[in-house]
């Protein structure tokens, strides 16, 4: 099984498999829909995000220590007045399970996907075109934010700012992010004038997408059904 190859129909089946999945509730298609997913990425023969699942995992170690010991059941182990429940150790299973299935989804349906192609499919699926230009926009302009950021946080440190947990560090940060909505507030009115000078009336021009091949469809379809059938193995 593979994901479809248009870029709409990749969206929309790999979004509604999310939907099928959410709902899984026992350990069993829990851990094959993860993987399913993992099955993919070796398919699609896409790396795995390592650094991103690192940062996951964090969460949901976390989530393993602390969900058994508030649900109630049979006892697993005693530490002191709090007691953890095998019920509240499957749980965490099943969420850990459920949440790394889907971010990994995520992340295979917009691999090596570049910004504008997704706004051309987010505005062939007939979303509205304020929402696209927004999409754009941030994906366009988010590296200039960040590097902009960057050299202010340079220039405090140049002058021997050091944070702490003090009014004067409260205060600095505060005078940064002032500094940061004004600096993007006049680089939107230049780029608006700049896009007003080139004949911009409110919609980027793009290419319409092609039509989906057959196979798209049959691969979008395959991936429905497979987390339908997971949906059903769990509610039977």
């Amino acid at each position: 099984m593979m994901l479809p190859g248009d870029l709409r129909l990749r969206m929309l089946a790999g979004f509604g498999a999310l939907v099928l999945i959410a709902p899984l509730s026992r350990q069993g298609p829990a851990a094959a829909a993860l993987a399913a997913v993992l099955a993919l990425f070796a398919v699609q023969r896409q790396p795995l995000p390592w650094r991103r699942l690192w940062h996951l995992e964090a969460f949901l170690v976390l989530l393993l220590v602390t969900l058994p010991f508030t649900l109630p059941g049979t006892p697993l182990l005693r530490i002191g007045p709090l007691v953890a429940s095998h019920e509240g150790l499957e749980r965490a299973g099943v969420v850990a399970a459920k949440v790394a299935a889907s971010v990994l989804l995520v992340t295979l349906v917009f691999a090596a996907t570049e910004p504008e192609r997704v706004g051309t499919a987010l505005r062939a699926l007939r979303l509205p075109e304020p929402l696209v230009r927004i999409f754009l926009g941030v994906v366009r302009y988010l590296a200039l934010i960040r590097a902009e950021m960057q050299r202010l946080q340079d220039a405090m440190r140049m002058r021997s700012f050091r944070p702490g947990s003090n009014r004067h560090t409260w205060r600095s940060y505060g005078h940064l992010l002032g500094m940061m909505l004004l600096r993007a507030m006049q680089r939107a009115d230049r780029v608006e004038e700049a896009m007003r000078m080139r004949g911009y009336a409110g919609r980027f021009l793009a290419e319409t997408p092609a039509r989906p091949a057959g196979r798209d469809w049959l691969a979008g379809l395959l991936l429905l059904v497979g987390a339908a059938a997971l949906l059903a193995w769990d509610m039977a």
